[in-house]
């Protein structure tokens, strides 16, 4: 049976997949819906106590209300580099079976279930598998994070179609981080991207410059909740 949920993955690193999970979270919750957040596999993990802290699976459990358990982060690695590689360093396989069983408990235990990856689509998690692969064994359809700079449409496109031949479904995309003042570029892309990727373009995100990760969550969230597009959004993520 299909669980609730979304896999959030990016055409790239550093495009924002965290604030965007903890976000949509962050808004379930305002909304009366219980949600469970994962992070299976975080790379340049922080050593405190001796313990690994993947802050990214923190943020999603602190948007979502919910407690950290190891189901919000079965594997946490030390090097910021391709998860793959991090774990060979660590000493750690990374099972899929494990992580699936770490989701098939949130999926039990909350109405909906968010899963933010690493990276891109096809970051080498374990051997010859990758994100992709993970994304199909929890049978989710995908949310695409992109940015809204100059090469975006490309990365989104080859994002989409790589993950439709895969047999993935894209819920959507989200273009994030759109400067006060675009250029050119940036106007231009979340146009392009819903003509070329076959998939909707669910929403066009402000770039926001505070530093606490927290305060721009919970005020996106609050703008999300005033925007009257966002009911057809969630609808589209199955919420």
């Amino acid at each position: 049976m299909a669980h609730r949920g979304i896999f959030v993955t990016g055409t790239d690193t550093g495009v924002g997949k965290t604030i965007v999970a903890a976000t949509l979270a962050r808004l379930l919750r305002m909304n009366g819906v219980s949600v469970g957040v994962m992070k299976p596999v975080t790379s340049g993990c922080r050593e405190e106590d001796g313990q690994l802290i993947s802050d990214d699976a923190l943020l999603l459990c602190q948007a979502a209300g919910v407690p950290f358990t190891e189901d919000s982060a079965p594997y946490r690695l030390r090097e910021a580099i391709a998860p793959a590689d991090a774990a060979r360093i660590d000493g750690v396989r990374i099972d899929f079976a494990v992580i699936k069983a770490s989701f098939d408990r949130l999926a039990a235990a909350y109405d909906y279930v968010i899963v933010e990856g690493a990276g891109g689509l096809m970051v080498p998690l374990s051997g010859g598998l990758l994100v992709a692969d993970l994304a199909c064994q929890l049978a989710l359809p995908l949310l695409v994070v992109a940015r809204p700079g100059l090469g975006t449409i490309n990365h989104t496109v080859l994002t989409c179609f790589s993950a439709q031949q895969m047999g993935l479904r894209v819920a959507g995309v989200i273009v994030n981080g759109m400067p006060e003042r675009p250029g050119l570029a940036e106007k231009g892309a979340p146009h392009q991207i819903g003509s070329l990727c076959s998939a909707s373009v669910l929403g066009v995100w402000p770039q926001r410059s505070e530093i606490d990760e927290m305060e721009v969550v919970d005020e996106l969230a609050v703008w999300l909740d005033g925007q009257a597009e966002t009911s057809v959004v969630l609808r589209e993520l199955g919420v």
